[in-house]
């Protein structure tokens, strides 16, 4: 995987771990006042590298070559990521303790949570770190954030919110915890509690980690692992949730000045067909006024399961028009890649 400029917003650094300038004057664990074994409790995180196809329907967004970290769960190889990592991708691998690479496997990407999980064969020579409490996570804990490449790459974060996340492409969460300062490989990160047990994996970069302070922290936001729990033994078995899935439209949707604008609409999406346009406004949805990505995306999963029509009312060029959108569950527009 040579010649790539940037992978997922990281600047790859090859299968070794590199150490990042940008942690040269982060705050650092004590390794001394943890009452776990840090360096074993940060072997377990492992670099992961992935290729999707070029004609992947996140390639447009994502990029082919992807980048970051995984977390060894189980002494079976199973490993924890962020699902972007590998999703559609039909070529993974990750690290070894002794500096190998490994072939893995997609097992399941779920949409809702974002959760990636893969399985190797192979043996990485670490020891898998144990799945803790996200719910017992609270504002101004201090943890850790642990990247590949160990007690280097490994900065000591301050919890600075734990509050529902809605990101611009149709995913909403809850209990999402955000953390400052930023680790610079945040995707895939693990984020580590007191105990040394696994609370969080590292989805993004943001610029307001704080709630309610007008003067915005950059920090990352982490997916809690409680959000797994429920759903892993069926993810496990056949590679995603049972329940039916959400119905998908395609838009991609940021609030500004108090409005929710459609900034882009996907190509491959039932929006663009039903005449969706980037630029357009939502108003309400099935005639009930939404004021917030949370409420909208409530709005469009509250009228069943993919395949059902959404109504929207959207304002575009001073005027307000209404199209109905004919969901699709977005998964099979996916390449599938997984095992099961």
């Amino acid at each position: 995987m040579t010649g790539v400029d940037r992978a997922n917003g990281h600047k790859p650094a090859g299968i070794s771990p590199l150490h990042h300038p940008a942690l040269a004057d982060a705050p650092r664990p004590d390794a001394d006042k943890l009452d776990y074994d840090l360096n074993e409790a940060l072997s377990a995180v492992v670099p992961l590298q992935a290729r999707a196809p070029e004609d992947a329907f996140s390639a447009s967004y994502l990029g082919t070559e992807r980048e970051g970290n995984a977390v060894l769960i189980s002494e079976d190889g199973l490993l924890l990521t962020i699902g972007y990592l590998i999703n559609e991708c039909d070529f993974i691998t990750v690290g070894t303790h002794i500096g190998g690479v490994a072939q893995a496997h997609l097992v399941a990407y779920d949409y809702e949570t974002g959760f990636g999980l893969l399985r190797t064969h192979d043996d990485l020579g670490v020891k898998p770190l144990e799945l803790g409490y996200s719910s017992a996570v609270r504002e101004g804990d201090l943890l850790t954030v642990g990247a590949h490449g160990g007690a280097a790459q490994a900065l000591a974060a301050t919890v600075s919110s734990v509050r529902e996340f809605a990101g611009y492409w149709e995913y909403l969460i809850s209990s999402a915890i955000f953390t400052e300062p930023p680790h610079p490989v945040w995707s895939g990160a693990a984020l580590i509690d007191s105990e040394g047990k696994l609370v969080g994996i590292g989805s993004l970069f943001v610029q307001d980690a704080e709630e309610e302070n007008t003067d915005k922290q950059p920090g990352n936001m982490f997916v809690p692992v409680d959000l797994l729990k429920p759903i892993f033994e069926t993810l496990i078995e056949k590679g995603r949730t049972e329940h039916p899935p959400r119905p998908w439209l395609g838009i991609y949707t940021v609030e500004t000045l108090g409005h929710l604008l459609i900034t882009s609409v996907s190509e491959r999406g039932p929006a663009v067909q039903a005449g969706v346009e980037p630029g357009d406004i939502v108003l309400a949805v099935n005639g009930q006024e939404v004021k917030s990505l949370a409420s909208l995306y409530r709005e469009i999963w509250h009228s069943g399961e993919a395949g059902v029509p959404v109504d929207l009312a959207l304002l575009r060029d001073q005027r307000m028009i209404e199209v109905s959108v004919f969901t699709v569950d977005r998964a099979k527009i996916m390449r599938r890649s997984a095992s099961h």
